[in-house]
């Protein structure tokens, strides 16, 4: 039975999103979750395999994890029920289950406005490409085989997976949990009425932190622009100044990315979690690291300062952790604040990368201000333009004729490189909105403003964009 997908809804390697009641309905949830649980019993070994399901703290998550239960019990598969509860939580309590997958209802940064389906292997991480197409398959030219009243799924609830997630954190062999606790630091923390209210209070208290928080009601009623770059956290700022904080930390509505806020109240980028992070985890264990095409050369600086060498992988959180599986990495992660420890599993954490700074802070006995300003300072600039605006392909020739001296990186659309110059520009188009994404970094704002504009340049200048 054909079914028509709406034109409006992102379906990618990342899930599937949508603006609630218009391209994302019960009926879209409905099939999606019915097509993940009829791929996992086309290849789990169990009868009945299990299926771990959670939510972010939106208010249609509730309505959309109904539909997605009713759909995984309808094809046979036993449903265990997380609750609201971060990304990465949920993805490690998959191991914990022996489950055969799972799937988040969460938009991660997207607006209230949006959510989505985020879909996992029994390896407790997101599909890849070829998973995840072959999953689709079910969505709409393959029929999805329904379980009679004898084979029906079960339901049951895990109401303990919050607390696994912290006892792993804390169980991270470097981590100094006693010399944590001693030190006593103050943290500012923002988690947006998300889901990260449900574990990071907790954990660093844990550690001996003194929290001063806001925001912490998981009710979805996002208080700012729930993405955390630098300009959305001014309250965090505030509040890091007024409470004399060590450090401040923001989380997305999903807990999967953490941002910074320094000591002196100025968000500090969210570049610089995995830069912070990694220079950690590389003191302790010297080796290969994997990021994405789009994140700053700061982490080239820090694996060039220690004995690590940096890998860079198509932007997604799956390509970043498949990476890391194939070189062994000791950390990796994402520029937007996304860092991924395999010492805990291969997901991005915003509880394992506040762990890290937290370590890193203790270690170096200096404030975080005084340790990032020992890195060389880079302007990186963020912008978007319709995917409408022009034909990429042809955007992509047109850049490329332009800097026909720059080192040239296919993988994930078009990233051209200057390391003498210390410059870089990224043109893609986003899996999880509708635009294309131009990123570029340079010493200067200016230098970086200047390869923003002649991206623009090529898109606008393509036939389908004049």
């Amino acid at each position: 039975m054909s079914f028509d997908i709406p034109a409006d809804l992102m379906v990618s390697v990342s899930g599937v999103r949508g603006r609630v009641g218009k391209g994302l309905t019960p009926e879209v949830v409905a099939r999606f979750a019915a097509a993940h649980g009829a791929w996992i019993r086309e290849h789990a070994s169990e009868h009945r395999p299990r299926v771990v399901l959670a939510r972010d703290s939106r208010t249609s998550g509730p309505m959309y994890s109904h539909a997605v239960a009713s759909a995984l019990q309808s094809v046979g598969c036993d449903v265990v029920v997380a609750g609201l509860v971060p990304t990465p939580t949920a993805l490690l309590a998959v191991g914990h289950h022996g489950a055969a997958g799972a799937i988040i209802v969460t938009a991660s940064h997207n607006p209230v406005e949006w959510n989505a389906l985020k879909f996992a292997s029994s390896a407790g991480m997101f599909l890849d490409a070829e998973e995840s197409a072959a999953m689709r398959a079910y969505v709409n030219t393959r029929p999805i085989p329904r379980a009679g009243w004898d084979g029906l799924g079960e339901v049951s609830a895990d109401a303990e997976a919050a607390v696994r997630h912290v006892e792993a954190v804390l169980s991270i062999p470097y981590l100094d949990v006693a010399g944590l606790r001693r030190r006593r630091f103050r943290v500012a923390l923002d988690c947006v009425r998300g889901a990260g209210s449900t574990v990071l209070p907790g954990l660093l208290r844990e550690l001996g932190c003194e929290v001063v928080a806001i925001h912490t009601e998981p009710d979805g009623r996002f208080p700012r622009p729930p993405e955390p770059i630098a300009a959305n956290l001014g309250e965090l700022e505030a509040l890091v100044r007024e409470s004399g904080a060590d450090v401040g930390f923001a989380t997305d509505p999903d807990a999967d990315r953490l941002s910074l806020v320094g000591n002196d109240g100025r968000a500090l980028g969210e570049d610089l979690t995995l830069a912070l992070a990694a220079s950690l985890v590389l003191a302790h264990r010297p080796g290969p690291v994997v990021t994405n095409l789009s994140t700053s050369r700061v982490l080239d600086d820090v694996c060039s300062g220690a004995d690590g060498t940096l890998q860079r992988t198509p932007v997604g959180e799956i390509h970043v952790a498949r990476g890391m599986q194939r070189v062994g990495a000791v950390i990796g992660g994402e520029g937007n604040g996304g860092v991924i420890l395999p010492d805990v599993h291969y997901t991005r954490d915003a509880a394992v990368a506040a762990v890290l700074v937290l370590q890193r802070l203790l270690e170096a006995e200096r404030p975080v201000t005084e340790l990032v300003a020992e890195y060389p300072v880079y302007t990186i600039l963020k912008e978007s333009v319709p995917r409408e605006a022009g034909e990429i392909d042809a955007a992509y020739e047109r850049l490329l004729k332009r800097f026909d001296g720059a080192q040239a990186d296919r993988q994930d659309g078009l990233r051209l490189d200057w390391p003498d110059r210390r410059q870089w520009l990224h043109f893609r188009a986003s899996g999880t909105e509708p635009i294309l994404r131009i990123i570029a970094e340079a010493p200067s704002a200016e230098q970086a403003r200047a390869l923003i504009d002649e991206a623009r340049g090529a898109v606008v200048s393509s036939p389908a964009g004049t």
